[in-house]
Parts: structure tokens; C-alpha cells; sequence
């Protein structure tokens, strides 16, 4: 592992500032799974970025979820209010300007509706995506929750 030198990674380090380090690993950070070998930790200490869209409005909307768990897409739309279906790549870097496997919790091209599932609060540290497949940060749930403006709620399976 390395500070981050890619593009994407420093344009999420920038939107961090300085309380916080994104790092860039040789092995993938692509999936929870590769993200938390690389790291050294649980699948479920890993915070998934997920885009959905929600219609008819074309909203981007941000769910975060523990690596061990599911995005309950009828309780997120339940939330939202409106029908949710997946996101394609290019709606996802559309909105977030990142590609899939990199989104990050935060600095993205728009501003995201950003819902958080509860099941993250268990933990004391949790890492996030960064800007890249092999990117990512460290920072507490609570850190999480005021960063991105989003909302706690129970959105996981």
C-alpha cells in the first residue's frame, strides 16, 4: 500500500483534506471481498457505494452498505420514495464521475441522495472505496455519516 498517486484517488483525497489518507494497493479494491484481503480485514468493515437511480425523477441515489450485506432495493425505494432500479456504468460515472469499483462516499460530480445502513454504526473504523479499483480510505462510521451529509437508515439484507 501507497498514498495515493492516481487522479481519481487524489480527487477524493482533496475532498477529504488532510484528517484522512486514501491509499492505493497493487492487488484490486474493485469488490468488499478484494478490498478487505488487500487491507487486512473483515468484508463487512468495508462501506459498498452503491448507485441506484430512482424513477421516474432520474435521481442518483448513494446507498452505503457493510461488504457482508445487500442494498434491500424495495426499503431504499420505500425511503426515496420512488421506484429504484439498478444503475448502469454510464449513469454511474455520469453522476459520480467515477467508474464502478471506485465510487467513493464522497466528492462526486453531483450531489447525491446518500442513505447509509445502520449496520455500518457497529463498527469502529470502516474503509471506503477512493476514486479507483484498488483506492480506498479509512474512517469511522460517524466520520462517514458527517462527510457525506446522508442519512442512517435500514436499507441492507
Amino acid at each position: 500500500m501507497k498514498p495515493a498517486t492516481a487522479a481519481s484517488a487524489l480527487k477524493v483525497q482533496a475532498a477529504l483534506g488532510p484528517d484522512y489518507q486514501v491509499l492505493e494497493f497493487d492487488a484490486g479494491t474493485r469488490t468488499a471481498v478484494d478490498a478487505a484481503a488487500a487491507i487486512g480485514c473483515a468484508v463487512a468493515e468495508i462501506a459498498k457505494s452503491l448507485i441506484f437511480r430512482a424513477e421516474p425523477s432520474g435521481r442518483a441515489v448513494l446507498a452505503i452498505v457493510s461488504g457482508d450485506k445487500r442494498v434491500d432495493e424495495r426499503k431504499l425505494g420505500e425511503i426515496v420514495g420512488e421506484r429504484i432500479v439498478r444503475a448502469d456504468a454510464d449513469f454511474v460515472r455520469e453522476k459520480t464521475g467515477f467508474a464502478i469499483g471506485g465510487v467513493p462516499p464522497l466528492g462526486c460530480a453531483e450531489p447525491l441522495t446518500t442513505l447509509i445502513d445502520e449496520s455500518l454504526s457497529a463498527f469502529a473504523t470502516i474503509w471506503a472505496a477512493a476514486g479507483t479499483p484498488n483506492a480506498v480510505f479509512r474512517l469511522t462510521p460517524a466520520d462517514l455519516l458527517r462527510l457525506t451529509g446522508g442519512t442512517r437508515a435500514a436499507i441492507a439484507r
